[in-house]
């Protein structure tokens, strides 16, 4: 049990190498995650959503 358990680990791993390797993008969190939930990220985003974007300068306005 152990050898299969390790052989499907190692595979796993083997194919996200290979993943990275190709070129692949990377996995990436949806927008507004944690807003769905009413939680909003307090860090800010280096690429805000669409959505988020609107919010923010629709804020900037009425400031």
């Amino acid at each position: 049990m152990f050898l299969v358990t390790f052989f499907v680990m190692a595979l796993a791993i083997v194919g996200m190498a290979i993943g990275v390797i190709a070129g692949r993008k990377p996995i990436a969190g949806s927008c507004g995650g944690m807003n769905k939930m009413g939680i909003e990220c307090q860090a800010g985003c280096d690429k805000p959503c669409p959505k988020r974007l609107a919010r923010l300068q629709a804020q900037e306005q009425n400031n």
